[in-house]
């Protein structure tokens, strides 16, 4: 049987490297690799126009978009996970003593939909009691799916303003790091520009909280997220089945690396950081491992505003174990 051609844009991680590179094949798949840089741009062109076969979106991207009838399904793969009590910066000079201070103030995030925004207003809201009704979000960037009506207290910034600049100015009083928000300008499909923050966390026992919400809530919240089209799906089930053996495989080895310490660098620092949190495996895939984690983000899509109906386990996800591999 001839090999499936499939166009796969998967960022470059040290647990996606070996099918990147081929080394670990996807069996029954011609694999034609595509690098988007940054990833953020491949969401965009994925629920925009199909463009790729299979591809990682974030999770909160996909929810909408699914909600939206975009003709892809996602698997329970999940190649960045990050805790998010820590990365929402403000303004030492805001008087921003606990999450409800907040309420009332003007914050920033790139887009409203964007993952880490969504998770950090789940735990304000879950955790905190913030009325997330009462923030004055701020946005400089478009959403991914266009069809998304935002609430009404989300505003778009003047041209040729930036939230890196609101924040600098005091117009917002807490933002974002990172490419969610404060570090960074322009939008992902035109090229943008870092710029360095040099903020206070919102929350300076992050790590403590973090912790403790795992433990009570066993929420470990993910990121990128793998999605596959509707039509390779229909026509050859098996190809779920075939990705899913392929990246746990390539995360077991890279785990290998990670334990033994012949992985280094920022992202093996991050995930040994974490197995202190989750575990010894700090990129746990799978739909009954991460069913608690599914059902919040999903949950919270809904009640942030983000989706016009609630959806179900199976309408969200494939489950590649219960699918026969590739005789």
């Amino acid at each position: 049987m001839s090999k499936v051609h499939l166009k796969i844009a998967v960022a470059e991680h040290p647990h996606t490297a070996a099918i990147r590179s081929g080394e670990i094949a996807i069996e029954g798949v011609d694999a034609e690799i595509v690098t988007v840089k940054p990833q953020i741009g491949a969401f965009r062109r994925m629920v925009r126009d199909l463009e790729f076969d299979v591809c990682e979106i974030a999770p909160t991207t996909y929810i909408i978009a699914r909600a939206y009838g975009k003709k892809f399904k996602a698997l329970p793969i999940f190649v960045v996970r990050r805790f998010h009590h820590s990365g929402l910066l403000v303004r030492p000079d805001a008087g921003i003593k606990t999450p409800k201070d907040l309420e009332g103030k003007n914050v920033g995030v790139r887009a409203y939909s964007v993952t880490t925004g969504v998770w950090t207003r789940q735990v304000l809201i879950d955790e905190f009691g913030v009325d997330n009704n009462k923030i004055n979000w701020f946005v400089d960037d478009e959403e991914h799916v266009q069809e998304l009506q935002l609430p009404a207290n989300v505003s778009h910034v003047a041209a040729g303003d930036s939230l890196a600049d609101m924040m600098a100015r005091g117009d917002i009083i807490a933002g974002f790091d990172a490419a969610a928000g404060i570090g960074r300008t322009g939008a992902p499909t035109g090229g943008w520009q870092e710029v360095e923050t040099n903020y206070p966390d919102l929350f300076p026992n992050a790590v403590e909280l973090e912790a403790e919400y795992y433990a009570r809530t066993k929420i470990y919240p993910m990121h990128g997220t793998i999605v596959v089209k509707d039509s390779v799906l229909e026509e050859h089930p098996w190809v779920a089945r075939s990705i899913y053996d392929a990246f746990t495989k390539a995360k077991n080895a890279y785990l290998e690396k990670l334990n033994s310490g012949e992985a280094t660098g920022p992202t093996a620092d991050k995930h040994r950081a974490i197995q202190s949190i989750v575990g010894p495996d700090p990129l746990p895939y799978g739909i009954e491992e991460n069913r608690a984690t599914i059902e919040a983000l999903e949950k919270t899509a809904f009640d942030q505003g983000l989706t016009p109906r609630r959806m179900s386990m199976d309408e969200l996800f494939v489950d590649p174990t219960k699918i026969a591999a590739l005789a």
